[in-house]
């Protein structure tokens, strides 16, 4: 892709062969670093943790009966994700220097660590993929539509990964703009307008922001020192697991938008 145009109905997307694709709606899902949303004249704000994600894939031994495990450590989550049969993904985070020795160790060194961390609670693990390291950061766009380009997913919003919110803010991001335009579609009227646009920046902002806001304090909570915090998460952590209750609250609130 060589570019976009945008005008008062349409928008282009122009590529390196000579095809040249119009809509009279764009949707950026492009990633964090979003060429569509620079095209557009969207700014985004992105912050960095000084924290690496270590990330891979391995067999064990033990059923996942597809479970998720997330475990809140000292340097930031450690999740396993189950994928079909006796596998798993894993998202490992960890502050910089620890991340950066993780990821020197052969592949027999970095599995017993796995074990150890996870407590075998799949077993022992093997046939692990190449590692991927990527260092966490999180970034908001203050607006989600202008000049025809509506905002989605981490073109968006980029959070670190704490509960898979992001991958659910982006499932909320299309839910709410599938609804719009087939409302804006029903009644007539542009749906790739500015009202549409500006609608859609009100009915997502609440949601993203207050996840946004949420996932960094327990993001920063991990790698504060300050006993009271610890204590204060480490609480909060014992009651969610503890009381059903609130547990199954806090999961439908998890998956359900806010604000």
């Amino acid at each position: 892709m060589r570019g976009e145009g945008f005008s008062k109905n349409r928008v282009a997307l122009a590529f390196e062969d000579g095809t040249v694709i119009s809509a009279t709606l764009a949707v950026a899902a492009d990633g964090r670093a979003s060429a569509t949303r620079t095209a557009a004249g969207l700014q985004a704000r992105s912050w960095t943790y000084g924290q690496t994600a270590i990330a891979t894939s391995f067999s064990h031994e033990r059923p996942h009966n597809g479970v998720c495990i997330e475990l809140h450590r000292d340097g930031g989550p450690f999740t396993l994700v189950p994928l079909p049969g006796n596998r798993s993904s894993l998202v490992w985070v960890e502050r910089e220097a620890e991340a950066e020795r993780l990821a020197s160790l052969d592949g027999d060194a970095f599995a017993k660590q796995v074990e150890s961390i996870s407590r075998l609670a799949l077993g022992r693990v093997s046939d692990l993929t190449p590692r991927a390291r990527f260092p966490l950061s999180s970034l908001a766009a203050p607006q989600y539509g202008k000049n025809r380009v509506a905002l989605a997913g981490e073109a968006a919003h980029v959070n670190p990964p704490i509960g898979a919110q992001g991958l659910n803010l982006g499932f909320r991001d299309v839910e709410a703009l599938v609804s719009l335009v087939n409302a804006a579609n029903a009644r007539g009227q542009d749906i790739g307008g500015d009202v549409l646009l500006r609608d859609y920046s009100v009915a997502r902002r609440g949601d993203v922001l207050s996840r946004t806001f949420g996932i960094d304090i327990l993001n920063r909570s991990l790698l504060s020192p300050f006993p009271p915090l610890q204590a204060a998460r480490g609480v909060g952590l014992y009651a969610l697991g503890a009381i059903g209750p609130l547990r199954r609250a806090f999961m439908r609130r998890g998956i359900a938008p806010s604000g």
